[in-house]
C-alpha cells in the first residue's frame, strides 16, 4: 500500500508553511539568529514536533512559536517555502496549496507585502525546480485585530496573478470563536477573487463548523466534528463545501482520542466532500503518504475511496486563476487511475 500511495499523484490542500520546516534548516536558521539555545539536531526535532496527543488546540499551537520566530526575514521565509515544495514533490504530490499568516512575520522589519513576496518567490522557484503545481493561501488570525486582517486580505489580493488564490481564517478558536468579527476581511478577499476557506471545529464541535458557514466558505479546514450533526452533514453536501481534513493533527489536538475514532468513513457515507492533508509535516512528523496509509489502515477507508478523495481535491482546489490547468491536472489524474486498477476497484 505504501508503494501505491507513494507513486500515485497526490493533491494536498491543507498545509501550513510554519508547521513544516525541515529540522536541519530550522537548526541552521536558529544558530544564525542566536535562537538555538544550544540545541543539536535531535533537540531541534523534539522542539518542532508536537506530542502525539496534546491537551487541546491551544497547546498544539505552541509548537509553532519557534518556527515563526525563525521566519522573520525574507531569506528565511523564501528558503523554507522552496524546501517545502521540494519535500512535497519528493512525496509524490503533484498539486499543493501552502498557507501561512503574513502578519506573523513582521517582527524584524518586514511589512505585509514583503512577507508575501518572500513566500511567492520561494513557491515560484520551488515549482520551477520540481513537478509540483503550487498555489498559496494567506491566513488571517482570529486573535488579530479585524483591521489588520483587512490589510492582509488587501495585500494578498495584489498577488493573485502570482498564485496567491486563497484566504483563510485560523488561530485560537476557543478564545475567538466568532468568525464574523472579520467579515470585512472576508468581503475584501472575496471581492478580489480569492477562494474562501476557514478553520473550524478544532473547538466547539459541530456548532463551530456550522458557525463557519456564515462566511460562505468554499472549503472548511478541519471540520470533522460535522459528523456529529446529520443535518449539518447534509447541508455541507448540498452546498458542496469541502472539508480539508487532517486526521493525525486532529488527534494531536485531542479532538478525537485515536485515528480509529476519526469519522472519515462517516463523512464519506453522508456525501460530504472532503480532502486529505497533513496540516503540518514537521509538527505532526508525517508525510502525505503516511496520512493516506493511516486513513486506509486505521480508519478502514478503501483504496478506491481514498483515490476519490484525492481526485476531488483537484476539483475543489483554488485554481480559479487557471481553469485550463485544472482540466490538465484532472485529465492527468484520470489517465493515471485508468492505468492503476487498484485505485478504482470497488
Amino acid at each position: 500500500m505504501r508503494q501505491l500511495f507513494t507513486r500515485m499523484p497526490k493533491t494536498e490542500l491543507h498545509l501550513h508553511l510554519d508547521g513544516s520546516l525541515r529540522p536541519e534548516t530550522a537548526l541552521e536558521l536558529a544558530r544564525e539568529r542566536g535562537l538555538d539555545e544550544g540545541m543539536d539536531l535531535a533537540a531541534m526535532k523534539a522542539r518542532l514536533r508536537a506530542p502525539s496527543q496534546t491537551e487541546s488546540q491551544a497547546e498544539l499551537l505552541r509548537a509553532f512559536d519557534l518556527p515563526i520566530a525563525l521566519m522573520q526575514d525574507s531569506a528565511a521565509i523564501e528558503r523554507v517555502t522552496y524546501e517545502l515544495v521540494e519535500d512535497v514533490g519528493a512525496d509524490g504530490t503533484r498539486y499543493v496549496e501552502i498557507r501561512w499568516g503574513p502578519a506573523l512575520h513582521l517582527g524584524r522589519g518586514l511589512n505585509l507585502r514583503k512577507s508575501i513576496e518572500a513566500v511567492v518567490s520561494g513557491a515560484r522557484y520551488g515549482a520551477s525546480a520540481t513537478n509540483v503545481v503550487v498555489r498559496l493561501i494567506a491566513v488571517a488570525l482570529r486573535s488579530h485585530e479585524p483591521t489588520l486582517n483587512v490589510d492582509v486580505a488587501r495585500e494578498a489580493a495584489r498577488f493573485f496573478d502570482d498564485g496567491l488564490t486563497g484566504f483563510d481564517l485560523a488561530g485560537p478558536e476557543e478564545a475567538y470563536p466568532d468568525p464574523m468579527l472579520h467579515a470585512k476581511a472576508f468581503k475584501v478577499a472575496r471581492g478580489a477573487g480569492l477562494g474562501i476557506t476557514i478553520h473550524a471545529g478544532e473547538w466547539g464541535g459541530a456548532a463551530q463548523v456550522r458557525r463557519a458557514l456564515q462566511v460562505s466558505p468554499a472549503r472548511i479546514a478541519h471540520g470533522a466534528r460535522a459528523a456529529d450533526d446529520e443535518q449539518l452533514m447534509a447541508e455541507l453536501a448540498s452546498r458542496g463545501v469541502t472539508l480539508d481534513l487532517c486526521p493525525t493533527s486532529t488527534v494531536q489536538a485531542s479532538i478525537y482520542p485515536t485515528l480509529a475514532d476519526f469519522p472519515l468513513a462517516r463523512l464519506l457515507a453522508a456525501g460530504v466532500p472532503v480532502s486529505l492533508s497533513t496540516d503540518d509535516r514537521t509538527v505532526s512528523d508525517l508525510s502525505l503518504v503516511d496520512e493516506y496509509g493511516r486513513a486506509h489502515a486505521a480508519m478502514r477507508v478503501s483504496i478506491a475511496d481514498l483515490w476519490r478523495i484525492n481526485r476531488h481535491a483537484i476539483d475543489a482546489a483554488f485554481l480559479h486563476d487557471d481553469e485550463p490547468l485544472r482540466v490538465l491536472l484532472a485529465n492527468e489524474f484520470d489517465a493515471y487511475a485508468a492505468a492503476e486498477p487498484a485505485l478504482v476497484a470497488p
